[in-house]
């Protein structure tokens, strides 16, 4: 009795050591699908119901996160990134200034709160880290990563969001020092530093992905795709993604993962890849190459067989694009207003194009992009970067200094 007793506490230990976080950068697993149910798949002629919003917070580019009967995101303060929280109607309860922002060009923050045991984890836009309680909002640890460790900063800065696995968190500096570093998450302590790829950081966010019960996490510098081992810090391998761009990179699309597979798209024409992962996940080899779906910074979801975001003509314009994801072959390249961030849930995409700030409710079908609802977003200043979120039927979305939380629910 007492040998079952111990596995199932120890079995209980696993299965929370593999947790995921209570809410991260786009949803579980990073995927961008939302994993909810009874959502409406029709919208009223103006939308759906506006429940609240607040119009009065520091302006940000970052998704909220939602968990703890409460919302988090991060914002600008002066010359630093903010914590903010608001209960579930949009009130502001706290915020707590917690590092250095990026000062040049696009200054608003851009980390995504990781939310965790009811600890949230930030970064800013000059790569400073931080854990802050998220009942009170007081600092229980931080650490200037990037400038303790040699990390270098990218033309806008610094934009990842914390990945958390078991009892570490993870944060890529770049640089000639090393690329990536875990920390306990509990008190900040270092844990290990990877070795150096002697490359900058990119602006993206890096996945988790797992074979066969062996963890990697997989993320972007300036020129290479990599995959670093969360144990040890072994970089197990990198492909050269800096040969495929034409003039110019922006990489911050967080890598879609599959069994055993990785897509990875960045902007300005640069060709995005396929890579198939070896068996032991020691390497990776080249599937197909596309030059149509070249996702600015708005994402890409997968659904079923077809990958689905807008691609990039230039700044100020793009188009939705389909592409099946074991052939690359393009279902469909459509104009709707301009490109954008997309998420989806119950096998709708959700598309939120950054120039006018349209939300538009589409069946997620690899035959043509067909708008069956959309609104426009009222409040806020700015382009409209934020990436959307849901939570249990609520459709957040961010746009600067304000948040709308709209009901979705059937």
């Amino acid at each position: 009795m007492k040998r079952l007793h111990l596995f199932i506490i120890c079995i209980f230990l696993a299965f929370g050591l593999m947790a995921q976080p209570e809410s991260e950068w786009r949803g579980p697993g990073r995927t961008g699908v939302y994993q909810e149910t009874e959502l409406l798949k029709e919208w009223p002629e103006n939308g759906p119901e506006l429940i609240w919003f607040n119009d009065t917070l520091p302006d940000g580019y970052s998704s909220v996160a939602v968990a703890n009967n409460k919302i988090y995101l991060t914002g600008l303060v002066d010359s630093l990134d903010a914590l903010i929280a608001l209960d579930k109607h949009g009130k502001k309860l706290w915020q707590t200034s917690y590092g250095r922002a990026w000062d040049a060009s696009y200054q608003p923050s851009r980390s995504t709160p990781t939310v965790d045991n009811k600890r949230v984890y930030v970064s800013s836009g000059k790569g400073d880290i931080a854990c802050i309680d998220g009942d009170k909002g007081n600092i229980i640890w931080s650490v200037k990563a990037s400038e303790k460790f040699g990390g270098t900063l990218g033309r806008w800065g610094l934009a990842e969001s914390l990945l958390i696995d078991g009892e570490k968190v993870f944060f890529t500096t770049g640089g000639n020092l090393t690329t990536m570093l875990a920390f306990n998450k509990n008190n900040g302590e270092l844990i290990w530093k990877s070795e150096s790829l002697k490359d900058n950081p990119s602006y993206t966010s890096p996945v988790l992905i797992e074979k066969d019960g062996k963890k990697q996490i997989v993320n972007v510098t300036e020129n290479f795709i990599f995959a670093v081992e969360p144990e040890n810090g072994k970089i197990a391998w990198k492909f050269d993604f800096g040969s495929y761009k034409k003039e110019r990179n922006n990489n911050t699309n967080t890598p879609i993962y599959f069994k055993d597979e990785l897509f990875v798209t960045s902007g300005y024409d640069h060709k995005s890849v396929k890579l198939k992962l070896a068996d032991d996940l020691s390497s990776v080899s080249l599937l197909w190459v596309d030059t149509v779906l070249d996702v600015h910074h708005g994402g890409v979801v997968k659904i079923g067989n077809y990958l689905y975001g807008s691609n990039w003509e230039h700044n100020r314009m793009g188009r939705w694009v389909c592409l099946d994801w074991k052939t690359g072959k393009v279902q469909y390249e459509t104009e709707w207003i301009n490109k954008g961030s997309i998420i989806a849930a119950e096998d709708m995409l959700y598309c939120f194009e950054e120039k006018t700030g349209n939300m538009a409710l589409v069946k997620a079908n690899p035959e043509e992009f067909k708008v069956i609802g959309s609104f426009k977003v009222p409040k806020g200043k700015g382009p409209y970067w934020a990436h959307p979120v849901i939570k249990d039927g609520v459709l957040y979305v961010r746009h600067g200094g304000a948040v709308m939380a709209y009901d979705i629910k059937e």
